[in-house]
């Protein structure tokens, strides 16, 4: 197995050329413990130990680290991570889209400071040079990652009107009203999170519930999408269940809205897969794809963030965690197969991680869900004399003070809350650099330990956009990019200029 990675690895060549695609893959939370144990994971899922397994973005010729602090915070939140990933510059805990001046909840900062106290994103840069863009998300489509490619809020929470704090209530927008109002222009947008969007007291289209949305200003923003739409004679389409989103023609329609849950969408094992229930995260991905797809002349930009990892970490759901990191692996299958890495550049990342460890000096193949076996407990034995996971959290609601005995517990339950050593409500972040894997254009660039928001600048130049429009050896790349080999390329130039001659 080294022989045949070290001959693949002398024979790799770096792909200089303009990305005319680029699809950006954040795992929210997908640190590389959980990286690790889903590896084993998927392999347990087929019947092998596990550990040799290899996940898809593991196959990509490029890999490094990102460092993921943030501007004031040693240990970021998603908002922060988002930001940095997406718009190129680390920024304060918990706002989006906005510089580092502004602090958080700090809507009068953001006023003064007006276009200078916004950061903007690769996606709204990507749509500036005439790209087809799109936001592909298991979480709401307000919520932080998402809204970092569009949004600019002194608060990630201001998804709603009624979100958004009193003395900044009518002068900073909500993210719901900004996506719609300022970023109608995003071709495909799909996700969760239909509460934002909606007027209290409005009858929700799945549940018939009026208890579930949220807006107090009484917009329903969902019109308001469809009206600026027609206004602007746009083929468009909105849905919120799986019927109509499989019967969209991708090849009759230009703007999608998808709003599949009034918050975020469900996991993937307890996904309801039925004409009323919600596409899967890969099913999105396929579907933007193929509309984004039709830019043949510019090409596209889309962002799929795996959002419910990290929704299932908080809770210490470690099964539905990795089941999420597999869905997600799914998702990035589909675009390494409907796209080519001669001029796409696939990116998969994380935002941040979790205290999350596999522990235990457990032996090969120990089921990764499952307790540390007997022989690999008496290498130290636990001081309570009782079994425990090799799967457990630093911190979050799987605490106990005298710890429970695990024998005879189902612990590879969907449900089951793994232990862990702080009590608290919800499990935290943690600080641990995370992985960056890539394929395509100008994937060489990750090759060793970056700053986070140095992949926003790979994005541009990879694709000579925003930063790097007129600094990116475009011309020079244009005729250098392919990865075909040099020989090859003689010989096919000679062929064409033989065929000419007799012509």
């Amino acid at each position: 197995m080294a022989k045949e990675m070290l001959t693949s690895a002398i024979k790799m060549k770096p792909n200089t050329g303009v990305a005319k695609n680029v699809i950006l893959f954040i795992g929210d939370g997908l640190g590389v413990s959980t990286l690790n144990a889903a590896r084993i994971y998927r392999g347990q899922k087929n019947n092998k130990t596990g550990e040799e397994t290899v996940l898809e973005w593991e196959k990509f010729p490029y890999a490094a680290f990102s460092k993921i602090y943030g501007a004031d915070k040693q240990i970021p939140d998603s908002a922060q991570t988002a930001t940095a990933i997406l718009g190129g510059v680390k920024v304060n805990y918990k706002t989006v889209g906005v510089t580092d001046a502004v602090p958080g909840e700090g809507c009068d900062k953001l006023l003064e400071l007006g276009e200078a106290g916004k950061v903007i994103s690769v996606l709204r840069k990507a749509l500036s040079e005439g790209k087809s863009t799109g936001v592909v998300t298991s979480t709401r489509l307000t919520h932080a990652t998402p809204a970092a490619t569009y949004a600019h809020s002194a608060h990630r929470n201001w998804e709603s009107d009624v979100d958004v704090i009193d003395e900044a209530r009518g002068k900073c927008h909500d993210i719901a009203y900004q996506l719609i109002h300022n970023n109608s222009d995003i071709q495909v947008l799909l996700g969760g999170g239909r509460r934002a969007f909606y007027p209290a007291n409005y009858s929700d289209p799945e549940t018939g519930r009026t208890d579930v949305n949220k807006r107090n200003d009484t917009n329903n923003l969902v019109d308001d999408w469809l009206n600026i739409q027609r206004e602007k004679n746009r083929k468009h389409k909105f849905v919120w269940k799986k019927d109509d989103f499989d019967n969209i023609d991708v090849n009759n329609v230009d703007y999608v809205l998808g709003l599949f849950s009034p918050s975020h969408m469900a996991y993937e094992i307890e996904r309801d897969k039925t004409g009323n229930g919600e596409p899967s995260l890969s099913e999105m991905t396929s579907k933007a794809i193929n509309i984004l797809k039709r830019n043949k002349d510019k090409g596209f930009f889309l962002l799929v963030e795996g959002g419910l990892i990290d929704i299932a970490h908080h809770d210490s759901l470690a099964k539905k965690a990795l089941e999420e990191t597999l869905q997600f692996e799914e998702a990035v299958k589909v675009a390494a197969s409907m796209t080519n890495q001669e001029d796409t550049l696939l990116i998969v990342t994380a935002d941040h991680s979790h205290p999350f460890s596999l522990a235990g000096y457990t032996k090969r193949g120990n089921p990764v869900l499952g307790l540390v076996d007997e022989e690999s407990a008496r290498i130290e034995p636990p001081l309570d004399k009782k079994p425990y996971t090799a799967l457990v959290y630093g911190n979050g609601p799987g605490y106990k003070a005298d710890r429970e005995n695990l024998t005879g517990v189902d612990t590879a339950a969907d449900n089951y809350i793994q232990q862990s050593a702080v009590p608290l409500e919800y499990e935290t972040h943690s600080a641990e650099d995370v992985g960056i894997f890539s394929q395509g254009p100008m994937s060489h660039l990750f090759h060793g330990v970056h700053e986070q928001h140095y992949i926003a600048h790979v994005i541009q130049y990879a694709a000579c956009i925003g930063d790097y429009r007129e600094n990116c050896d475009r011309e020079e790349r244009s005729t250098s990019g392919s990865t075909v080999p040099e020989v090859l390329r003689w010989l096919l130039l000679a062929s064409f200029l033989a065929s000419r001659i007799e012509t």
